[in-house]
């Protein structure tokens, strides 16, 4: 047992290092992010840091097959390389939306090969609903969704790394409590590996992880409910896994899915990059990004400690839909008065 936490910060210390010395190569190489109308940084920041976040996290993870003898799970690995290639590309040189989507679309397919889609759902006041054929097109719709929300979401210092923080430890506790192994160290070494990483990046940020890290992020998350599928679970047990999925990245979701209906509904291009989502209007209208980024954590944290409540000490999940429809409210209301004033 002592090896874990031995381990975990040995991963720490090595990210650490690594961002320190990718930081100092993206200086001499002037691989930087320079300022634009639709920054939210004013001075040329290193990006492209998520490299370590990506190629950490799949090494970390690697090893733990290695160590126990599990299967390796060979089409996960090489759908997140796919997502890292492409967006990688992407930091580099601007890639056509088509293109990235194509490559998502053919990661997620390679995961629904290794895994499968999502077999049941747990439906509010309605329970366990089997999904038939729409399972699998659901966990691809999702996961495409969540490789580009998570994208989107990182546009501040500190918040895309911050929520991978907190969705990696509720899938920590999740994994390690129900048997799942390989869930627990995934989400624990994403954990570790973003907190390593958030040191560099809370305001004022001295590196931006980039697409490369971001997709992978949400690639990664978006996946992880799906890991249960090869384990044999029972119908009531898998259909909370999607839940589990949403709750813990809940406002990354209504904050992209809110901006994109926004958007479309005013018939703008909603493929384009822009600075109207609720969090960068936070910022724009005087809010510092550590600030923004602390109440996103904060709502995020809540809403992983009650999940997490519900399930290990009996409490009511209408303690879950009642703290998540209010906070939600709240975001939606701050969002609805920037609008309003033009933000």
């Amino acid at each position: 047992m002592i090896i874990w936490p031995a381990s975990f910060l040995a991963l720490l210390g090595w990210t650490i290092l690594a961002v320190a010395l990718f930081r100092r190569w993206s200086l001499k190489r002037s691989l930087l992010d320079i300022p634009n109308e639709r920054s939210s940084h004013s001075e040329p920041t290193p990006r492209g840091g998520g490299v370590v976040i990506c190629f950490s996290s799949l090494a970390a993870f690697l090893v733990y097959y290695l160590a126990t003898g599990e299967t390796v799970p060979v089409y996960f690995f090489l759908a997140a390389l796919i997502v890292a290639a492409i967006s990688l590309a992407d930091d580099l040189r601007n890639i056509s939306p088509f293109y990235r989507i194509l490559f998502h679309g053919a990661a997620a397919l390679l995961v629904l090969y290794q895994f499968g889609g999502f077999r049941f759902l747990h439906v509010p006041f309605l329970g366990t609903v089997e999904t038939g054929r729409w399972g699998a097109l659901l966990a691809f719709l999702w996961i495409v969704w969540m490789i580009n929300a998570f994208n989107f979401m990182d546009g501040i210092d500190g918040i895309a790394a911050l929520q991978a923080i907190t969705a990696g430890l509720g899938w920590a506790v999740f994994g390690f409590s129900n048997g799942g192994g390989e869930v627990g160290v995934l989400g624990a070494v994403l954990a570790v590996v973003s907190f390593g990483f958030l040191l560099f990046n809370w305001q004022p940020a001295r590196i931006f992880m980039g697409d490369v890290g971001s997709a992978f992020l949400g690639f990664a998350f978006a996946v992880m409910p799906l890991f249960y599928n090869r384990t044999g679970t029972d119908a009531d047990f898998s259909a909370k896994l999607p839940l589990y999925g949403v709750v813990f990245l809940w406002f990354f979701v209504i904050d992209s899915v809110y901006t994109f209906l926004r958007r479309l509904f005013r018939g703008e291009r909603v493929w384009e990059a822009h600075r109207q989502h609720i969090y960068q209007k936070m910022v724009i209208g005087g809010m510092m990004h550590k600030t923004v980024t602390s109440i996103y954590g904060g709502f995020s944290l809540s809403l992983v400690l009650i999940l997490i409540g519900a399930e290990r000490l009996m409490l009511p999940f209408g303690v879950l839909w009642l703290a998540l429809a209010a906070e939600t409210l709240a975001l939606l209301l701050i969002g609805i008065r920037m609008d309003r004033k033009n933000v």
